[in-house]
């Protein structure tokens, strides 16, 4: 698995990934998330395709704004679910932002009927008790220092 940049060479291919039909009201399209990181500058937008070889199978977006680094998106296109690339994006990125010297990293998600809050608890993130303004509930997934070993 590998984090690529987005570039005219690959956006068509990116932008095309989708998520299963029911998964749709919890996920934004790559489109919807590239037009949010353009409009909001100041959030320090951090996107990546994610590849399987020469196959991008997913889409990651950060809110890269230290000393809060939040997850804004994440998006495993409906063909390749179910193979443990959400987890493997998720590890990435928390080695990512722990190099950085964050100690947490923060998600949200709407909560309803197939939502993914079990994905991000199993993996180790936690409900911090707060929900943001659009009603989403905010998570965190704490890190351990470089060199201090997983948390996972």
């Amino acid at each position: 698995m590998q984090l690529r940049e987005i570039t005219d060479d690959n956006r068509k291919r990116v932008r095309a990934l989708r998520v299963r039909r029911e998964q749709r009201r919890f996920v934004a399209s790559v489109t919807e998330s590239l037009e949010d990181a353009a409009a909001e500058p100041e959030a320090r937008p951090w996107a990546r395709a994610v590849y399987l070889g020469d196959e991008p199978v997913g889409f990651v977006m950060l809110s890269w704004n230290a000393p809060d680094y939040f997850l804004w998106r994440l998006l495993v296109d409906k063909r390749y679910q179910g193979r443990g690339i959400g987890r493997a994006v998720l590890t990435r990125i928390a080695d990512l932002v722990r190099e950085e010297g964050a100690d947490e990293l923060l998600t949200s998600y709407e909560p309803g009927p197939g939502d993914p809050g079990p994905f991000y608890r199993k993996f180790g993130f936690e409900p911090t008790g707060e929900v943001d303004d659009d009603g989403e509930i905010v998570l965190r997934l704490p890190l351990s220092p470089p060199g201090a070993g997983s948390n996972r």
